[in-house]
């Protein structure tokens, strides 16, 4: 090798090696920066790799997933099996390969600049600081006066020994120069070297694994080439529909808005609609709508995020709107809100209420295999595990629970209207089940004559668990299904189209075809019909006063005769319970001074008792069961008017026979005009029965209408003492500050009463709405604590009811 500085110009210092050491430095510091940026290409290039090879798993596992997605298919599930075998064995390889290249290239060339340069630079700066050193002693020695000796001794001694340091510096710096020049050649070369041998490793191993891999992808491309034979064969047939399609007219942009369940991007339609603002100046604004993620969403640009209207698709309805001013109008009804629409055509309003519909059955479908695995996953002995005690309620009332007891009642094991078996879906006014398809058809019915739910996904109150089983298929088909054999209508089966099931079903609940048509009624329709609930409330606000037949009545002395302290005894709340749930609700002043005013009661509870009893005695419209049975809405007669037969079925808990009024067109808010402007609810609150007054809310009942002495239903349940049936109310809207002609409203006759439950699920019900008033909570279900309190008490009046029935029991014990 030559040498880069000769030693002999050293120690000359000419200007040759001047000259040959600034060529050096300049070639070193050159070799400095490529070798840097070497480096960090390769760091970049590393990290590149590290990420590729990421990327490539994550692909790999991609594959596999969808391997096991398709283990029902052999083939794709063993290709896809064998290729990501395949491509992991090449992203172990290419780490290998990344981790030698970091080994043969960073690390080596970095340590050749950090150590060998660096020794480099070192020599070089002792090397200028010598020299100039050298230079000033040279022009110090030059500049001493001949007649001076001692300057001329002691600069001739400093330039003999710098010239001595210089010699030993610049041969150690030549000498450094010479083995940097020599070493960098075989660390580059080295360090390539080595890189190039792990990439012929690298292909190397690739080349071995898919020539073992080829025999396999050979006979795969044979199969494929069957296979495109059969997809050519299949684009035909599409090609011909899509020729048959497009012959048909799509000239007007109605059509050109359809919806797509099973869209690629989870958009099953989307447009623009008219939506009516919730404020007080209903104002209507331009949205753009869609249908994804079974949630119904709007967003006014594209990057807004999108609200929510519908949380849950499957917890809605959809209906058409003619009683507005605007055309084209439809509304979106879930259990919080409403939301008002409209289209832009009555093309587009049908292809959007279509579409919704569509959609909720979508949703049950999916939600309905979701909870067939958590099921499954749940069931395996690996997941049993302690429950608390609210947990294992719900779990009651909930899934399996609900299905076994529902599918218990006669031909409940299959569809009520197709026979398909094990039907997991209901009607919860109608009182049977239903499978999928036909659970749809009567979603799209409207709530007004179908109310549906499921048997697995939902949580069902108790109340409606008894009232499903109060009726169920067998009953119901015999009274609408009376008269199908007679006109040869040919039923539905399992495997019927959607068409076919949607006619029967709509005949036979909405036009009610199949109803055996009853003879003219041999008694007289001693009745009106209910008016809304708003109108309701607001022609009671000055009740009616016109004495009527049958006012002289006598309340049951068992409704007053207990003292307050054994009332406090038997709650179901100690005094300290009771305390700790008011201070909870307690928000207000407002709260605090009820609380401290009905507390003074409850040393007055004698002079409360005699009070209340004399004032239902003379006042009260309920009579002894003896002569209500004497009345003349109970004389046996051969056929009775709907309205009547309901008002009676009510009064005698026989649900089936309440279901065969309303089938043949009974309104369920009939009022009775000869006894006190009943209605069926409020005789279902006399007889007693908690699953009658919820198979009549079910079906549509006005929980707010008051007979002829101001008092609803919650008024009526309050003085009797009907606690299961007071919850029941109030979860269903009841307005418990509705007062009676007395000018008494059901807090203070329970109060007057000593009722330690109905006085306090009346005081929770009204702080909580109380609470959500100033919160600003208008329309929400409220506290959590108060929803756990209404809820033990309806599993209570559902399951344990005589542990409500507090005044029934002292007077039986009394007698």
């Amino acid at each position: 090798m030559k040498v880069a500085v000769d030693f002999e110009e050293c120690l000359k210092d000419s200007p040759r090696f001047r000259a040959a050491l600034e060529e050096v430095e300049g070639d070193v510091a050159e070799l400095e920066l490529k070798l840097e940026k070497l480096v960090k290409l390769c760091i970049a290039m590393i990290d590149t790799g590290k990420a590729f090879c990421a990327a490539n798993k994550h692909f790999m596992n991609g594959i596999r997933d969808l391997a096991q997605y398709s283990n029902k298919d052999v083939i794709v599930e063993t290709s896809l099996t064998k290729f990501s075998d395949s491509l992991q064995e090449m992203i172990n390889y290419h780490t290998t390969l990344f981790d030698q290249t970091q080994r043969s290239i960073k690390t080596q060339l970095q340590m050749f600049v950090k150590e060998d340069i660096r020794k480099f630079k070192d020599a070089k700066k002792q090397f200028e600081k010598v020299s100039e050193e050298k230079e000033n002693a040279l022009a110090k020695n030059a500049q001493v006066q001949r007649n001076k000796q001692h300057e001329v001794e002691e600069a001739t001694n400093i330039l003999t020994a710098t010239r001595k340091c210089f010699r030993h510096i610049a041969l150690d710096y030549v000498l450094q120069i010479n083995v940097l020049q020599s070493k960098r050649r075989s660390e580059i070369l080295k360090s390539m070297l080595s890189f190039m041998y792990a990439h012929l490793t690298f292909f190397h191993q690739g080349y071995d694994l898919f020539s073992e891999l080829r025999p396999y992808m050979n006979d795969l491309g044979a199969q494929l080439d069957r296979l495109g034979v059969d997809a050519a064969k299949e684009k035909r047939d599409m090609e011909q529909k899509h020729s048959t399609i497009q012959q048909k007219d799509f000239s007007s942009d109605d059509t050109k808005l359809e919806y797509n369940v099973d869209a690629a991007n989870g958009i099953v339609m989307e447009g623009y609609l008219f939506k009516r603002a919730s404020n007080a100046f209903k104002t209507w604004n331009r949205r753009w709508f869609s249908i994804q993620n079974n949630q119904l969403v709007y967003q006014k640009k594209f990057k807004d995020n999108p609200t929510i209207v519908v949380e849950d698709l499957r917890l809605c309805t959809v209906k058409h709107c003619e009683d507005i001013e605007r055309r084209f109008c439809f509304e979106v009804v879930s259990p919080t809100k409403s939301c008002m629409l409209q289209a832009d055509s009555e093309k587009l309003r049908q292809a959007w209420i279509k579409a919704v519909q569509t959609s909720i059955a979508t949703a049950y479908r999916e939600k309905g295999d979701e909870s067939e695995k958590l099921e499954k996953k749940s069931s395996s002995p690996s997941t049993g595990s302690l429950e608390s005690g609210s947990e294992s309620k719900e779990k009651l009332l909930k899934g399996e629970s609900a299905l076994q007891r529902v599918q218990c009642i006669g031909g409940n094991i299959t569809c009520c209207d197709c026979g398909l078996a094990d039907p997991r879906w209901a009607s919860i006014n109608l009182g049977i089940t239903l499978c999928i398809e036909c659970s749809g058809i009567h979603r799209s019915l409207g709530v007004h004559f179908s109310k549906v739910r499921s048997l697995t996904l939902d949580t069902w109150e108790p109340e409606l668990l008894k009232l499903m089983c109060e009726l169920g298929n067998d009953v119901i088909n015999r009274i609408y299904e009376a008269k199908v054999e007679r006109m040869g209508v040919k039923k539905p089966q399992p495997g019927s189209q959607r068409q076919e099931r949607e006619d029967y079903i709509r005949a036979k609940y909405v036009e009610k075809k199949f109803v055996e048509r009853q003879p003219a009624s041999v008694s007289p329709e001693h009745g009106t019909k209910v008016l809304p609930q708003s109108q309701e409330e607001k022609r009671h606000n000055i009740p009616e006063k016109s004495p009527l037949a049958g006012e002289q009545v006598t309340a049951s002395p068992t409704a007053v005769a207990v003292s307050s302290d054994e009332v406090r005894r038997e709650s179901l709340f100690c005094p300290d319970e009771l305390d700790s749930l008011f201070s909870y609700f307690d928000t207000s002043s407002k709260l605090r001074s009820i609380r401290s005013s009905d507390s003074g009661t409850q040393h007055s509870a004698s002079d409360r008792r005699e009070h209340l009893a004399s004032t239902i005695s003379t006042n009260s419209l309920y009579e002894p069961e003896g002569e209500k049975r004497d009345s003349c809405l109970f004389h046996d007669s051969e056929q009775l008017h709907p309205g009547l037969q309901l008002y009676r079925a009510a009064y005698e808990k026989n649900l089936p026979d309440m279901a065969e009024a309303l089938a043949h067109g009974a309104d369920v808010n009939w009022v009775n005009t000869e006894e006190n402007k009943a209605t069926p609810l409020i005789q279902a609150v006399l007889g007693g029965s908690l699953v009658t007054c919820e198979f009549l809310l079910q079906n549509g009942a006005n929980v707010n209408h008051r007979d002829v002495k101001g008092r609803g239903p919650l008024h009526h349940g309050t003085v009797l003492g009907h606690t299961g049936q007071v919850c029941l109310f109030l979860k269903r809207g009841a307005n418990q500050h509705a007062t009676d002609e007395e000018g008494k409203d059901p807090l203070s006759i329970a109060v007057e009463a000593a009722n330690a439950d109905i006085v306090t699920l009346l005081r929770l019900a009204r702080m909580n709405e109380e609470m959500r008033e100033s919160e600003g909570l208008y329309g929400q279900p409220g506290d959590e604590t108060y929803q756990d309190i209404f809820r033990d008490f309806s599993q209570m009046a559902s399951n344990n009811p005589e542990k409500l029935n507090r005044f029934q029991q002292s007077d039986s014990q009394k007698s």
